[in-house]
């Protein structure tokens, strides 16, 4: 497949399809699988969050403190899609809106904070949320699974900033789409999880993400059709 020039075109590119898009291995046991269609959804749900709840667009900062994970792709994407950019660097200046799996992480600098629950299918934070912060996993699921707000960044644009540089759309979605099913540890770097990511899904594969805590297996392997490892 020819490479993609915005995040916008990359979730057309996966709207329609059913196939498996991310796949995502926890602790205890979690699998949760979601194709194209549903990872479109859920980014549209978080964007027209960010959009309506948050005050997000163009010229935001979204600093995420949250490992790899199904929940946190899907912020990266929704971030972009709704024109912000994402920042990975904690020790950068403090973010518009900052999002979270731990209470500890979030700080009053930024104008928003959001806590998102560490279970996979958890539907609310499970305890006390902070003062101030909204609860991901109890919000989401209101907003609309359609995106109308305006179109994503234009490949110039810097979509991702973290300690040691950053990347335009452009460097992101400008390389080669192999067609691959790719096992990615969720203890690999941010960057890189997110270029190998982005390559996968432009060349119509699947990202399988595993929890450090899980054995990678001969049979998980042939279960998920793994072509390539990280």
């Amino acid at each position: 497949m020819n490479p993609t020039a915005t995040i916008t075109d990359l979730l057309a590119r996966l709207r329609p399809d059913s196939s498996p898009c991310l796949v995502w291995y926890g602790p205890e046991g979690e699998r949760v699988e979601l194709s194209g269609h549903v990872v479109d959804n859920w980014v549209a749900k978080t964007a027209n969050l960010l959009a309506e709840e948050l005050d997000a667009g163009e010229g935001t900062s979204v600093g995420l403190r949250m490992a790899p994970h199904w929940r946190s792709l899907v912020w990266v994407l929704a971030a972009w899609q709704a024109g912000a950019t994402v920042r990975l660097d904690p020790t950068g200046p403090a973010p518009d809106v900052l999002v979270a799996a731990d209470p500890a992480q979030l700080t009053g600098d930024s104008t928003h904070q959001v806590l998102v629950a560490p279970g996979a299918l958890q539907l609310r934070w499970p305890g006390d949320v902070p003062d101030g912060a909204l609860d991901y996993a109890a919000e989401v699921r209101s907003y609309a699974d359609i995106y109308l707000g305006v179109d994503s960044l234009a490949a110039d644009g810097r979509a991702l900033e973290y300690d040691g540089g950053d990347f335009t759309f452009a460097q992101l979605l400008g390389q080669p789409a192999p067609a691959r099913n790719l096992l990615v540890p969720a203890q690999t770097a941010w960057p890189e999880v997110l270029r190998e990511a982005l390559a996968t899904w432009q060349g119509g594969g699947t990202v399988v993400l595993v929890h450090a805590d899980v054995e990678v297996t001969e049979r998980l392997l042939d279960s998920e059709r793994v072509s390539v490892r990280l």
